[in-house]
């Protein structure tokens, strides 16, 4: 039987940034990433900084693993055109932010994964998971991949050049159909259900099972969690009454900008059978000004 459990969003706000529960981020970064991830410290960043504004809707996460790489986790919930320049934003922000003051040149240049979690339609395509990198093709020669040298290969610990580059990570939860074929689909069953079957068996899920289980938390932290859930309720409420009202405005103009197109043309007809203007304007609405304008 499945067991509710708090958000994840919340959880990353709350009980994730704490070194005891880092084997819960541990294990869904691992089954994305598909490498063994160790986390070394949870980090402040002008990148994971919380607003006002975008408390309800936003949440980020840095962190920093045992090899020094940095990996951004943002959720996000209402939908947002330039998704797509955040995340080059935030990748390119970490890489000058954390590129160490006074280095002679750029090998210490941190390496970045940006995860993103969606609940909002980003994009268009039919997949629920999307996966990026940087790679350099041959114009002439298309299966042709530029390899660094095996003095940098050496020198910066790298096999490829995309291991320099940022590397993205999109998860459009809302795209997920419930059926989890695997165990990273396991934890996007999770994302989107706040649920974890007892027959899931994806890395850190166990641990989240028992630490983020609503009814363990104490009174404050769920009566947190409650009024957390309840603003993001009203906010995403807001939302969508502003979008129905859009939707109803454009409407109304266009019905009206039609009937305005429809009298016009009427008007035009009228003035060709040299029918008397006062009469055009009784008969299509315009006003003599307008039918004035249309005479000349």
């Amino acid at each position: 039987m499945a067991r509710k459990l708090v958000s994840f969003d919340w959880a990353m706000k709350k009980i994730l940034r704490q070194k005891a529960n880092f084997v819960i981020l541990e294990g869904f970064l691992t089954e994305l990433l598909k490498f063994d991830v160790k986390i070394e410290e949870v980090l402040e960043s002008e990148a994971n900084q919380e607003s006002e504004e975008d408390k309800f809707n936003r949440v980020d996460l840095l962190a920093k693993n045992e090899n020094g790489q940095l990996i951004l986790i943002e959720v996000q919930y209402s939908s947002e055109i330039d998704y797509f320049q955040r995340m080059l934003y935030g990748s390119s922000k970490l890489i000058t932010e954390y590129i160490s003051k006074g280095d002679s040149g750029y090998k210490n240049i941190k390496k970045v994964y940006s995860v993103n979690i969606v609940y909002f339609a980003l994009g268009q395509g039919e997949d629920y998971v999307y996966y990026g990198k940087t790679e350099f093709r041959g114009l002439h020669k298309k299966e042709d991949i530029l390899k660094p040298s095996k003095r940098q290969q050496d020198d910066f610990c790298i096999d490829t050049i995309a291991d320099i580059y940022p590397e993205y990570y999109i998860l459009r939860v809302n795209q997920f159909n419930d059926i989890a074929k695997n165990s990273l689909d396991e934890w996007i069953y999770f994302l989107k259900n706040e649920e974890i079957k007892n027959d899931f068996k994806a890395k850190g899920l166990n641990e989240a099972k028992e630490t983020l289980n609503i009814m363990k938390l104490d009174d404050r932290a769920r009566a947190i969690y409650k009024r957390s859930e309840e603003n993001k309720m009203y906010k995403n409420s807001l939302l969508y009454t502003a979008k129905l009202k859009g939707i109803k405005e454009g409407v109304e103009k266009g019905k009206k900008e039609g009937e305005k197109k429809k009298a016009i043309e009427i008007a035009k007809n009228l003035l060709l059978a040299n029918m008397d203007i006062e009469l055009i304007c009784k008969t299509t609405g315009l006003s003599l000004k307008e039918i004035e304008k249309l005479q000349n």
